[in-house]
């Protein structure tokens, strides 16, 4: 039985509901998750779009990543937190950022994508395959 996993932004104005288990669970070390997140990397979830409801406003930010992919961030226009992001040629898939989620304890990255932009400092991941940039 799949698990009923929720979360929102840091202020609440935005919440969402996932009913179904994440396709893949991954990090992204590209140099855009670096800005956007404010950190090393950024901690996703990939998850159907038709198992994932949204209560809230949120604001979108288009922009072309590493790959040259139209991506677009989502995030809550009141606190600034980043709750998903758009692939626009996965339409089917939602990005769900990994810190949204209410319960994090579940959270395991399967994969690390775009390790050749990662810091020279981060650590690697245990049992976590490797990408020297994105998995497709």
């Amino acid at each position: 039985m799949t698990q009923t996993r929720t979360g929102g932004c840091l202020c609440a104005a935005v919440r969402y509901e996932l009913t179904a288990e994440p396709i893949a669970t991954m990090v992204c070390n590209c140099t855009i998750c670096q800005k956007s997140s404010g950190s090393a990397l950024s901690t996703i979830a990939l998850v159907a779009r038709e198992a994932l409801s949204v209560n809230g406003e949120l604001k979108g930010y288009e922009y072309a990543g590493d790959s040259g992919n139209k991506l677009e961030i989502n995030f809550c226009p009141n606190c600034g937190a980043p709750v998903l992001l758009n692939i626009r040629r996965m339409p089917d898939i939602v990005s769900i950022k990994a810190g949204s989620f209410d319960d994090t304890s579940w959270f395991k990255p399967s994969m690390s994508i775009w390790n050749d932009s990662a810091q020279a400092w981060m650590p690697e991941i245990a049992d976590c395959q490797v990408f020297s940039r994105n998995s497709r």
